[in-house]
Formats: structure tokens, sequence, C-alpha cells
């Protein structure tokens, strides 16, 4: 990552039940996360990179332009920043067709800095065929579809997204999320998604930055971070793992899809309609209560995931539960919530070598 590909937010800003102060490098590609609870900071670090939170104390820069700089006198208002901005509510324009409202925001949008035609985001979203409703026709999955594309469709440099899916049902939320996956790939410009869903970052996360009364918790890699026993990630029953892995190819005879990453292979029940292709990059999950522990490899057993690992932490999870980091290969990750008395009668310490019975997988991308 250059210097120049990069964003950076400086802010510190005091409020009497409030006080944000963040330092933050972040890629200047794919999808950084601003996951924590409510009021840690997370839509108020949306707000000082629109121009929309004034302070005194701030630095914004992208790809090596300078939005805002305290210490330089340098202020960017809102209207001259290339952001493109999406809200929990859609808030389309309702005496506008979906047409209608893309068009709105790329004829507002200077000849100059336009970089893609009004269409851009009619196939990252699929959303072309709804181009003649008005948004009273439109689910609310759609609804929010189209406000990205009309947020793409301005050629911002940087694309805001405050918990669009906050105000979703389950339905409508697994009905967009595949489209948002596919941002990953179709943007080259750099997305900052607010959520506090441990859901949508495990899907949607390239990097992720942990916020917390307006601190800075940790940063870093999606896959990093949410396998750190010592951040509140690992804790709860929501804990998970993310593995990085390659489709091999799907066992017909016995309809399972085989995924190879650097500690072994995973075996997963094959749900897509059509197979991926061979070496496909993909996503799983794992969740730490789906993972038991043995100190020799079982032979007669149904689980079919069971790889050597290696001890790397041990941290108390709650009443009678323990937490236990796992290595597997040089890279991965994984992480196991056994009960504290299994702990003792294992003798699990730190290096204990193990085998990792792994109940469950789930692939998120």
């Amino acid at each position: 990552m250059t210097a120049t590909s990069e964003l950076v937010l400086r802010a510190r800003l005091k409020r009497p039940d409030f006080e944000l102060a963040v330092d933050l490098r972040l890629p200047g590609h794919g999808i950084t996360v601003l996951f924590g609870p409510s009021g840690s900071g997370k839509t108020t670090c949306l707000r000082v990179l629109a121009g929309l939170e004034r302070t005194d104390n701030a630095q914004v820069v992208i790809g090596g332009q300078t939005w805002q700089d305290s210490g330089q006198g340098v202020w960017l208002p809102t209207h001259r920043r290339s952001v493109g901005y999406v809200f929990q509510e859609a808030s389309l324009f309702a005496h506008l067709t979906v047409e209608g409202n893309l068009r709105f925001g790329h004829d507002r949008t200077p000849v100059a800095q336009r970089r893609h035609d009004w269409r851009h985001g009619l196939n990252l979203l699929g959303i072309g065929h709804l181009l003649r409703r008005h948004p009273h026709e439109l689910s609310g999955g759609e609804r929010q579809r189209v406000a990205i594309a009309r947020a793409l469709a301005t050629s911002p440099t940087l694309l805001l997204m405050d918990e669009p899916l906050a105000a979703l049902d389950a339905a409508r939320k697994a009905e967009i999320l595949p489209w948002l996956e596919q941002l990953h790939e179709g943007l080259d410009i750099p997305v900052v998604y607010v959520t506090h869903s441990i859901d949508e970052a495990a899907r949607l996360a390239d990097h992720m930055v942990l916020l917390k009364e307006g601190r800075v918790q940790a940063q870093g890699s999606a896959v990093e971070l949410m396998a750190r026993a010592d951040l509140p990630l690992a804790h709860g029953d929501s804990a998970a793992a993310l593995v990085e892995a390659v489709t091999c190819g799907l066992q017909s005879d016995s309809g399972l899809c085989e995924l190879r990453f650097d500690g072994g292979t995973l075996l997963l029940p094959q749900t897509r309609t059509k197979p991926l292709p061979e070496r496909t990059p993909v996503r799983v999950r794992i969740q730490a209560r789906d993972v038991s522990l043995s100190l020799v490899k079982p032979e007669q057993t149904s689980v079919l995931n069971i790889l050597p690992a290696t001890i790397t932490d041990i941290s108390d999870d709650g009443p009678g539960q323990v937490l236990i980091g796992l290595r597997l290969g040089e890279q991965t990750r994984m992480l196991s919530r056994i009960s504290r008395l299994s702990c003792q009668r294992l003798g699990i310490t730190r290096d204990l070598q193990v085998y990792a019975q792994i109940k469950g997988v789930a692939m998120v991308r």
C-alpha cells in the first residue's frame, strides 16, 4: 500500500458526554468496517470524513489529496468532497423513477469529475430491471441498492455507508448482502462501512477498525482481528474465526465442496446451485462453539473436519468456559470454546499439539 493510495483520518472532537480521538491510516481499496457498540464514534468518523462534522483538530487525506488539515488551514466543504454517502434509510426522491434518482446525482457532478456513466452501479447491484419503477414500488432491499447506485453515480473518490442494513428485516438483509459482497471486486475506490453486526463484518470486511468510547481498540485485517483472543470480538456466543481458502472442486459422490487453506483441507456441504470454479478464493466462518479439541486424532467420528493445531492462547470466557486460541499452518488462526473442566482434564497449555474437530463450517464469501 503506497502513501498516495491510503485514506488518512486523524480527528479529535470533544463534547460534554463524548470525546473522539482517532488516528487511522486505512487501505485505499476494499471495504474497511468500523465496528463497535452504539456511541463508540463510528458515525462521527464518517461525518468527519464527509465534512459534516466540523472540528478544529482533524486531518483527512485520500489518494494524496488533502480535504482537511487543521494545521495547514485546509478545509473543503462537503459539496466539494468527492464522497458518496449511504444512510440507514434509502431517502430516494419519491417523485422520480429509479433512473431519475440515478441521473439526479450524475447530472449534478461536474463533467471533469465524472469517471463513470450513471449506469455504473446497475450490474454491480442488479437493479437494471428496476429503472422504470418509483421508490414505493420497490422492496426495502431494492431501495437500498438503488441508494447505493445513486451514490456511485456521482463518481465518488470515497464511498461511506452508515449501517445501510439496519432498517431492513432479516429477509431483506439476506437479499442485499450478496450484492454488497460484489463491491469488493467491482469498485476501484475505498468503502468505509459502519456496523455493529458481526455477521456483516464477517462477510464484508477486508480491513477492520474496532472502536470503543471514541478510541481505537485495534485495527487490521478482518481475518487477523476476529481470531485474536484478546479482543472483544472473540468473546460471546458469536465469536468466530475467518479462514481464507480456495475451492478444490466438488466431490460428486458425497455432495461436499472441498476447500484448501494453509492448515489443511475443509469439507462442507455444497449449497450453491452452481459450484464455484476450482481455485476460487473464498472466506469461511468457523464459530468457536463449533470447535472441540482432542489430544489424539479421533478415528470413529461423524465429524468430517479434523485438523492438527497448536494452542496459542488460553483465557476465561464466562462462567465455566475457556476460550482457546489455535494456530493451523503458518497463517491461519482459529478459536475454540470449551468448558473449564475439559481444559483441565486435557491438560491444555500453550504450545500443546492438539486436534481441532470442526463441527460447522459456513462459507460467507
